[in-house]
């Protein structure tokens, strides 16, 4: 039977050496750290995203503060916003909830983001520190993924790993955090996409499959080679009217049928979500730290 990479388990663990962090911060420094969330619109996932942050947050003992503006507010109005957060000393980091409303563009209000308070890691300037091999922040999604492998004893160096995705915010990010030459790295890896021929050549031959497309079931067990580790960063909800919400979750995999011939394997929930706001709050402590730095 696979291993259950227990997502919700490990950022516990996580969570928990980071309120020692805090704690550390608040008795020896009279430091608070704290993280300011803007959420434009009234999306109810992104509403759910941003409410399991703010939990994560009081748990470790992080100040933070939801900003919301409407559906129809403006770009001018969020860049205002953002440039008032940058200066606000009671916020070491800021995260803007994506997906934003069409009439904003989320590439020109991520370059707003200070670098010093981009905890989600995804501004130019942590992107390109990132691909140096010098990282400030690692996006959270690439950073619990890579946690899950090792934390489980599934270091990834030397292991073929494909990556099924090009996202600026996983795909593309934790390819680059996979190849650095550093412990918890040092893989060789290829990125797979929408205009990639033959997609099960690659998946065939993966050591460690990582997928990350937005589409229910999309990886499937004859894609995959008997042993491997399976990451599943998809959530997609599909109909079930056997639940009060209407609904279920499920990833980019076909879980039930990859269980029985893979090494280890995610489950959806429950497996890479509470890492990502794990190594959000860590950003988040982190940030707060490198301002004593400067003192």
């Amino acid at each position: 039977m696979a291993n259950i990479l227990d997502g919700t388990a490990l950022s516990k663990e996580i969570r928990s050496e980071v309120a020692e962090s805090t704690l550390n911060l608040k008795t020896l420094h009279n430091l608070t750290p704290g993280l300011a969330a803007v959420l434009v619109g009234d999306d109810p996932a992104s509403a759910v995203y941003v409410r399991n942050k703010g939990k994560a947050c009081d748990e470790v003992g992080i100040f933070s503060e939801v900003f919301r503006l409407p559906k129809d507010t403006t770009q001018e109005s969020v860049l205002d916003l953002v440039e008032d957060l940058n200066r606000d000393d009671r916020f070491h980091g800021i995260l803007v909830q994506l997906p934003l409303p069409e009439q904003i563009d989320e590439t020109t209000i991520i370059e707003h983001i200070a670098p010093s308070k981009d905890v989600d890691g995804i501004h130019p300037f942590n992107l390109g520190k990132l691909t140096q091999g010098i990282p400030e922040f690692i996006p959270g999604t690439p950073a619990g993924v890579q946690q899950l492998l090792v934390r489980n004893g599934y270091d990834p160096a030397g292991k073929h790993v494909v990556i099924c995705g090009r996202s600026n915010i996983v795909g593309k990010p934790l390819a680059t955090l996979l190849t650095q030459r550093s412990y918890g790295s040092n893989a060789t890896v290829t990125v797979c996409h929408t205009r990639t021929n033959n997609l099960t050549d690659f998946t065939k031959r993966a050591d460690i499959v990582v997928a990350a497309i937005g589409q229910p079931k999309a990886i499937t067990a004859d894609m995959l080679k008997p042993g491997c580790i399976v990451i599943d960063v998809g959530i997609n909800r599909v109909e079930d009217a056997s639940r009060k919400s209407g609904y279920r979750l499920i990833g980019d995999v076909d879980y039930e049928n990859i269980l029985p011939i893979c090494e280890a394997i995610t489950p959806v929930p429950g497996g890479v979500g509470p890492m990502t706001i794990a190594m959000l709050v860590e950003n988040t402590v982190e940030a707060a730290e490198r301002t004593l730095q400067s003192i």
